[in-house]
């Protein structure tokens, strides 16, 4: 990793703690890590107050927020929401392969710039 590298993974680091502190002092617990703050982003585009999930729910969460958060930079469109209120997203262009460590700083990145796009940090 080149000098630029460091300093961008350093950058994201400290995005991240931020963002996560900010998410503890709103909902009274610390976010555990990626998939949590999906999750929350999940519940807040559904639009539905807390509530008990199915794991297949708690799936279709996890990808609405994925959807959502990659939506701001055209990876996905909101088309609007199924006959249970669910939204809905289709696909614009290819999401980038990336191994596993890549995929997380990617979503960490999106999930950044959603909060910032939303102001709620």
């Amino acid at each position: 990793m080149d000098t630029s590298e460091e300093l961008t993974a350093k950058a994201l680091d400290a995005n991240w703690e931020n963002l996560i502190g900010q998410l503890e002092k709103f909902i009274g617990k610390r976010p555990a890590d990626l998939n949590s703050v999906l999750f929350l982003i999940g519940m807040q585009e559904l639009g539905r107050g807390p509530k008990r999930f199915t794991k297949e729910q708690k799936q279709d969460l996890l990808h609405i927020a994925t959807c959502s958060v990659l939506s701001l930079r055209g990876y996905y469109r909101f088309d609007g929401f199924d006959l249970d209120g669910w939204p809905q997203y289709s696909l614009q262009k290819p999401v980038p392969r990336h191994d596993l460590s890549e995929q997380e700083v990617f979503l960490k990145e999106h999930v950044i710039l959603y909060f910032e796009h939303h102001q709620l940090i």
